[in-house]
């Protein structure tokens, strides 16, 4: 009974060992394989032959290794640019970049592509993915909107070159995205001209930040028509008649509690039950007072 009790304890002592011997194992036989793949790459970074380097970056591409891809496929692109593989070439070369998220140089390539290969196997693609990665590399919209309105520009000429394209409904959604994010800066730039009020800076006139919030408004809804934001445009474009008015000197007055009057009719016209509708009404009220006083 002693006896069976020592060769348990021994037993237990001895599986935790042989536990941490497979794991070393394990973490050898995986370093060895490491250290493999980076000699194959290596060997292929020196091999002077460029098909060989072509067939190996495809192999990477397929098992998702895009970083040795790229460089692989830069390499035969620079140098063969124009040759029987290059095209292809070039289009895995963009969707590496794309397939890592570097939108940016991923947008280059595919517009070097359907630049250089105007009627090649992928430039239906690539000139959807050149405005996608666009699209997908747009900034904020308090920033510079200079790659919004490239994006917006590409998507409208890949659809109106590929009209029957599968990817036309994900091309138009992606553009009217992008046009929602432009409306939201004009938004934003209108709300702030309307919070600085009668602020005056510089040689501006009293109520300029509201005529400058008009301006804006109408701006975006010539636009922007359809946007999600047009209710929020035509509120601030009311608001800032109204406070016009009622700060008007008496000769401009009259003339300006009218176009009030007008802006508040297209307001309810449009949105009769709408989240401003309120106090919208409040201040219609007061100037309809005035007028008639």
């Amino acid at each position: 009974m002693f006896k069976s009790f020592s060769i348990s304890k021994g037993l237990i002592t001895f599986v935790p060992k042989l536990q941490k011997m497979k794991l070393k194992i394990t973490g050898l036989l995986l370093l060895s394989l490491l250290f493999a793949a980076c000699g194959e790459f290596n060997n292929v970074l020196k091999n002077p032959d460029l098909d060989v380097k072509f067939e190996y970056a495809k192999k990477y591409f397929d098992q998702g290794k895009y970083g040795r891809t790229a460089t692989l496929m830069e390499e035969y692109v620079q140098s063969r640019p124009h040759s029987s593989k290059g095209e292809e070439a070039l289009y895995l070369l963009a969707r590496s970049y794309y397939e890592m998220k570097d939108y940016s140089t991923a947008a280059e390539y595919f517009k070097m592509y359907y630049t250089r290969f105007r009627a090649g196997e992928y430039t239906e693609l690539a000139r959807f993915y050149s405005a996608y990665c666009l699209f997908l590399d747009s900034p904020d919209p308090r920033l510079d909107q200079t790659t919004t309105y490239n994006a917006i520009s590409q998507f409208l000429d890949f659809i109106e070159m590929y009209p029957q394209s599968e990817m036309r409904k994900k091309a138009e959604d992606s553009m009217f995205e992008l046009q929602e994010k432009l409306a939201l800066k004009e938004l934003m730039a209108a709300q702030l001209y309307y919070k600085l009020g009668d602020y005056v800076v510089m040689i501006s006139f009293p109520g300029a930040n509201y005529s400058s919030c008009i301006i804006t408004s109408q701006n975006a809804l010539r636009s922007y028509p359809n946007s999600k934001f047009r209710e929020e445009f035509m509120n601030l474009i009311f608001k800032s008649k109204y406070e016009m008015a009622m700060s008007s000197v008496e000769e401009k007055k009259d003339i300006r509690f009218r176009d009030v009057v007008d802006e508040y009719h297209n307001y309810a016209n449009e949105y009769p039950e709408g989240k401003y509708i309120k106090d919208i009404k409040k201040m219609y009220d007061k100037v309809e007072k005035e007028l008639n006083n």
